[in-house]
């Protein structure tokens, strides 16, 4: 059963808003996620789905892809590929070398790309989910290319501070918090995906 949009907004880009600090609805973000996943798979012809982990283990604002792709792996998710983890990170110089793997090897998935993100002050801490493309590297001033059919970020600091300083004073706490609901709610729509293939 759905529950409320009490603690989450949706905006007009249809943009959703999960607090991860109190009360967050694991399942909530799993069945939003999970629809996104059929219109696109409707819409776009696909039969797989593949969850990009971007960012980088040197840093700690920039970890939650790594973490989310390490957690993953170790969940031993089976109908959805993991690209990007802590031994293995999807960053600024090999992502475009990531998405021609990607391309050749997994060309009817949807791609679901996971970042850290900045935003309000007063989202900090919360994960956003939207359909759409995600743009890597916008907070600190990387022009990167856009990757995906949704999107999931955590946002780890406020708009306007582009010092990649503040990028390292981001607690672990939070980015792990972040990376553990948001493996939590994959893990889930893996579920819903199985239960699909068997009806």
């Amino acid at each position: 059963m759905r529950t409320n949009w009490r603690k989450k907004w949706k905006m007009s880009r249809k943009i959703y808003y999960f607090d991860s600090g109190r009360d967050f609805e694991a399942e909530e973000f799993a069945w939003t996620l999970h629809e996104m996943i059929c219109e696109i798979m409707e819409e776009k012809k696909k039969d797989g789905v593949l969850v990009l982990c971007i960012g980088t283990d040197r840093s700690t604002g920039d970890s939650l892809g790594p973490l989310t792709g390490y957690k993953l792996k170790e969940q031993r998710v089976r109908r959805i590929q993991i690209i990007g983890t802590l031994e293995r990170p999807v960053h600024a110089m090999n992502l475009e070398q990531s998405m021609a793997m990607i391309r050749i090897r997994y060309p009817n998935h949807v791609i679901i790309a996971v970042d850290a993100s900045v935003g309000s002050q007063d989202h900090v801490g919360y994960i956003t989910l939207g359909k759409g493309a995600l743009r890597p590297g916008l907070g600190v001033c990387k022009d990167l290319q856009a990757v995906g059919d949704i999107f999931i970020t955590g946002i780890v600091g406020g708009y306007g501070n582009y010092d990649p300083l503040m990028l390292q004073s981001v607690r672990l706490s939070v980015v792990m918090r972040m990376a553990d609901h948001i493996c939590e709610s994959v893990f889930l729509v893996e579920q819903f995906l199985e239960r699909t293939a068997l009806v």
